[in-house]
């Protein structure tokens, strides 16, 4: 059955199995993945990364899971997508999306749509904390 089977706003670790899982279909012929990690650099940053303190606004689960409705939009795909808030270390998980669909193109497409307005639309938050003891918040679209 198509439409979003996860959509979850996590302080624990986030499982990529599980969200493959949950979009285990047998109508599926392609599944699309995106792992989001923490990374030990920014562009901006003066000092190394060493982590990321995600908060959110007590709407955001529902904001998610608009965004993923309207990713899937009539395309047919299933989703799962969690976004992880709290203290994340480098190489940790922030953002797991799994997309399952009939064919790759829809599959690569909703990934792609969920992502990119996550990044701009959802209200997380991070604070960006730096080896140097230098901590930047950076809001929506950051």
């Amino acid at each position: 059955m198509p439409g979003v089977r996860v959509a979850a706003i996590s302080a624990e670790p986030l499982d990529l199995d599980a969200h493959l899982r949950a979009v285990d279909d047998a109508h599926a012929g392609a599944v699309t993945t995106f792992v989001g990690r923490v990374r030990d650099h920014d562009p901006d940053a003066a000092a190394p990364v060493v982590a990321l303190e995600y908060s959110a606004h007590p709407d955001a689960q529902t904001a998610l899971q608009r965004i993923a409705e309207e990713s899937v939009g009539s395309s047919g795909a299933v989703v799962a997508v969690s976004h992880r808030i709290g203290r994340l270390e480098v190489g940790d998980a922030a953002v797991v999306i799994a997309v399952a669909a009939a064919h790759r193109a829809e599959a690569f497409e909703v990934c792609r749509a969920i992502i990119e307005t996550i990044k701009h639309d959802l209200p997380v938050w991070k604070r960006q904390v730096e080896s140097d003891g230098t901590a930047t918040w950076l809001g929506l679209g950051g």
